[in-house]
């Protein structure tokens, strides 16, 4: 019996996302909160002479939808690629409201429409229909937060990886090998810690998991997906590691980086381009781009959540109560309005212009033009899921943190039609100013437990509900964990003693020893 082998071609039609540099914009001003986007759009007011500001009055000229946007598909479904096809969406506005869109538009963002042959895009941005006011009115200043509650409680890079692990898809036993993974990050971002003389000590992957019962192979796999957390690194063992985490992230991608770190990290070291060149059998000159890119890297990626002095919070969103109804309106103040200049787009058809200027010109409008409606882009998407967030946490907006209810990434997720990694970007550093105080909007998320009832309750809830106790609780004969337990038994909340402990020491308080005073 004999095999035999064939050779054929064949022809294959797919779809793939190219994550154009319009589309890298609108991502990178989505992760910006508003402080950050002003110096943006400062930043370009300077160095792009097309870009103007204009007045409130002025209503752009928008694009028409053609109808002709086609499904894309990447073979690659990274975060960047999920995200880039959330932005993708476009949801066709309806006639009657189209009307009611435009005049909306007009209030907070002005475009003059430019012709670019180069630029479809009606296939990159939609303006999500439907009637919203993004653009905070004069509402007498009695509703502004105080001056206090701008103050920004520090976060560290434990919390904040501690923060993607809770609401990221992990299993409870792969949230169980996180915890421990990520309570052995030191303030660098590396595996391990650093003795009183500063010298740093790894810890290995195969004692967190002997010391803690747990499957080296599943260890290994919850430390691969910690290392891809933000920020790209954290949780490396050596810098090498660290390095190649954050290779996996360039844009645009630059596979000859990784191939250098992996296979010549001692030639990296001694910074030895020409035999690093010789080994890939490469260009010099494409080692040397290679070799300038892995400088650019961040060597300790934890380090500037070490030490972070404190902060001023301006609130990006305002959620406000008007008779039984919330009403969200996007914080813009300072950020001015843009348009495209008339009188470039003018110039553009004289003929007194050389190539080269009207090259220069062209590029310039279509920057601009990217810019302005990445901003738009990035106000609704923003505006989605703050009112999904309200839509889920009324129970908050009414009374306060005792009515927080459990909620993950998924939930909004799947409420607004996007991917957890979108609504992670969009929450992220961003705060809202609400009834109840100024919160960052990850806050709402927040595991929980089931009561008697069957109800969910939110982790937050709990934690205020035992900081309550302690508030109120007898000093000379102060609550043991064990009655606080008993407490919300009573009340209808079953929790365990060691789950009290843990949130109690997550609040900084002390054990009932430790607070007992014998005046």
């Amino acid at each position: 019996m004999s095999i035999g082998l064939k050779l054929e071609q064949s022809l294959k039609l797919t779809q793939q996302l190219v994550m154009t540099p319009q589309l890298q914009l609108a991502i990178k001003l989505l992760q910006l909160n508003t402080i950050e986007l002003q110096q943006v759009v400062q930043k370009e007011l300077v160095e792009n002479p097309t870009l103007e500001e204009s007045s409130f009055e002025e209503v752009p000229n928008l694009p028409e939808n053609d109808g002709e946007n086609a499904e894309r598909v990447s073979g690659n479904d990274n975060e960047e690629t999920r995200v880039a096809k959330d932005l993708l969406k476009v949801e066709e506005p309806s006639r009657d409201a189209e009307e009611t869109l435009r005049e909306d538009f007009a209030q907070n963002t002005d475009l003059e429409r430019t012709k670019d042959p180069d630029t479809d895009w009606d296939k990159y941005f939609d303006y999500m229909a439907g009637p919203s006011d993004i653009t905070p009115r004069d509402t007498g200043g009695e509703d502004r937060p105080g001056f206090e509650s701008m103050l920004a409680q520090e976060s560290s890079l434990h919390d904040y990886l501690m923060w993607q692990l809770r609401f990221s898809r992990f299993s409870e036993e792969e949230v169980a090998i996180g915890e421990q993974i990520i309570g052995n990050i030191d303030d660098d971002g590396y595996l391990g810690y650093k003795d009183s003389k500063g010298r740093f000590n790894p810890i290995t992957l195969e004692d967190i998991a002997r010391q803690n019962d747990f499957v080296l192979q599943d260890v290994e796999v919850v430390h691969k997906r910690i290392l891809m957390f933000d920020p790209y690194g954290s949780g490396a063992r050596d810098l090498q590691e660290c390095l190649l985490a954050q290779a996996r992230f360039l844009d645009p991608p630059n596979p000859l980086v990784a191939r250098i770190l992996r296979e010549h990290w001692k030639l990296v070291e001694r910074r030895r381009v020409d035999k690093i060149a010789r080994a890939c059998k490469v260009p010099q000159d494409q080692v040397a781009e290679a070799m300038r890119l892995i400088s650019t890297m961040d060597p300790k990626p934890g380090h500037r959540y070490s030490d972070s002095p404190t902060q001023f919070v301006v609130p990006d969103i305002y959620v406000y109560k008007v008779g039984d109804d919330y009403h969200i309106l996007l914080n813009e103040d300072g950020l001015p309005k843009l348009r495209i200049s008339n009188a470039y787009q003018k110039s553009l058809k004289g003929h007194d212009k050389n190539t080269e200027t009207k090259d220069y010109i062209k590029n310039k409008i279509r920057s601009a033009s990217w810019l302005i409606r990445s901003i738009h882009q990035r106000q609704r998407t923003i505006y989605k899921v703050t009112e999904a967030i309200v839509q889920r946490q009324r129970g908050f907006f009414d009374v306060g943190v005792e009515n927080l209810k459990p909620m993950i990434l998924r939930d909004i997720a799947e409420d607004i039609g996007m991917h957890e990694c979108t609504v992670s970007r969009v929450t992220t550093g961003k705060y809202v100013h609400t009834p109840q105080g100024i919160f960052e909007l990850k806050y709402f998320f927040n595991s929980g437990i089931t009561n008697s009832d069957g109800e969910g309750i939110a982790s937050e809830t709990i934690k205020n509900r035992i900081k309550d106790l302690v508030d109120r609780e007898n000093p000379k004969k102060p609550l043991s964990d064990q009655k606080i337990v008993n407490i919300l038994k009573d009340e209808g909340i079953s929790v365990a003693r060691r789950t009290v402990a843990k949130y109690r020491e997550m609040l900084g308080i002390l054990s009932s020893s430790g607070r007992k005073k014998s005046f």
